[in-house]
């Protein structure tokens, strides 16, 4: 019997707190979540996609100590807040959302709809009389 290896418990960490963050948004716009558990998921989700952290990570390892350490204790007050069976239903959710399929397709039409709107806008800058 084989362990899994480094790479792959790492992966399965990073999975479960994506579940974990999906179900602490989740948490955050239902209104059966009590309202102090709902203002620190906003704030966890909000640092946690924010591009600024407390310390930069372009810092040699302190830069994720704050990543490491403050989202998941900030997703854990949050799971410690809300009542078990409404926390059942929401991971449940959130579980079930992650394993839904990504398409690549779509994301590569987001990205040439994107691509083609900038470049509107430059042609437009470029050739506008002010320029």
């Amino acid at each position: 019997m084989t362990g899994k290896s480094l790479s792959e418990r790492i992966g399965d960490l990073g999975h479960q707190l994506a579940v974990e963050a999906h179900a602490a948004w989740l948490a955050a716009r239902d209104p059966r979540t009590p309202w102090l558990a709902r203002f620190l998921a906003v704030a966890v989700a909000a640092y946690a996609l924010s591009p600024i952290d407390l310390i930069p990570d372009f810092i040699p390892l302190l830069g994720w100590i704050d990543d490491l350490l403050i989202v998941p204790i900030g997703l854990w007050a949050v799971r410690r807040l809300i009542p078990d069976p409404l926390w059942t239903e929401l991971h449940a959710a959130a579980e079930a959302a992650s394993d839904r399929p990504s398409s690549r397709a779509g994301m590569v039409a987001i990205l040439l709809i994107w691509a083609g709107l900038l470049y509107l806008v430059y042609w437009s800058v470029r050739t506008s009389p002010w320029h």
